[in-house]
């Protein structure tokens, strides 16, 4: 893989690393665990910098990409650099990109876009990933917990919602502080974290998720393409493209993630699933009074 290869696939640089962590000596991988644990900022190092954070030698830091496909260790900053342009992006600045300028109309613009949007993401979910979050939501002796943030609450919500009829133990937690710490103080080794964090991140989400996983939580992180900081604490990331026809940032592909992952959760439950809906709908049409 060359840089200019990389570059034209426009994959995020903390996606690649990730994956190819295995495929890493151990000198490599302590690179790779530096950059994703100091996202995007140890990156932006001197190799020399880079190299002292993660105890190894300068040539292990050359090496490590160019085994991920740059020329260079500068080839390697100048994408992030893009990346992170990207990434810090705020509506004002997506209101001068070309596309939402196009003279095809509103309606045939959003078509292009949002199908584009969620077939790119859903082809583009990691299998494992993605089977590994369904396994973990099917585990009833799991509790499951779900936070979101300004936006994205929406989508732990739902999640939340759905995963209420077909198991038990589950809880979305609120914005409240309280409930928050308290949600920290309560977590057990093995439950489950559901985090949604998309660009311009919230860092009281990523906070609460890394003190979640100190505890021993297990984190599934539904994110961008770019990757919430909270990534690092993450065993499993579900990123969706955010493309959109307006410059606000769009959910619609992370729900088709969300639509996704219910259906995963439902095939697997099966006659356990559909006998828990059954009781909750049986107790929904009861009089109040019974």
């Amino acid at each position: 893989m060359t840089d200019e290869t990389e570059s034209a696939t426009d994959r995020p640089l903390s996606a690649l690393v990730r994956e190819s962590l295995e495929s890493l000596s151990s000198g490599e991988r302590k690179v790779g665990r530096a950059i994703l644990a100091n996202y995007p900022i140890a990156g932006l190092e001197t190799v020399a910098e880079l190299a002292q954070r993660a105890s190894v030698s300068p040539p292990t830091v050359v090496r490590f990409v160019s085994r991920l496909g740059f020329s260079g260790y500068p080839a390697f900053q100048k994408r992030l650099v893009r990346e992170v342009h990207e990434r810090l992006g705020s509506p004002l600045e997506q209101y001068g990109r070309a596309d939402l300028r196009s003279g095809d109309g509103d309606l045939a613009r959003s078509s292009r876009i949002f199908s584009a949007s969620i077939a790119a993401t859903i082809d583009d979910l990691p299998e494992s990933e993605f089977e590994r979050t369904v396994a973990m939501l099917s585990d009833s002796r799991r509790r499951v917990r779900l936070i979101g943030g300004r936006f994205s609450q929406l989508l732990a919500e739902y999640l939340g919602a759905h995963l209420m009829l077909l198991r038990p133990d589950v809880q979305v937690v609120p914005a409240d502080e309280f409930t928050r710490l308290a949600a920290i103080s309560d977590t057990r080794r093995g439950d489950v974290l559901v985090v949604f964090d998309y660009r311009r991140y919230d860092q009281q989400i990523v906070r609460f998720s890394r003190r979640i996983a100190e505890r021993g939580g297990d984190l599934v992180l539904f994110t961008d393409r770019w990757m919430s900081p909270a990534a690092d604490a993450a065993g499993t990331v579900l990123p969706a493209n955010v493309d959109a026809p307006s410059p606000f940032d769009s959910l619609v592909p992370a729900m088709a993630v969300v639509e996704t992952v219910i259906a995963g959760v439902t095939d697997r439950l099966g006659e356990t699933g559909r006998q828990r809906v059954e009781a909750m709908e049986e107790l929904r049409a009861r009089p109040s009074g019974d």
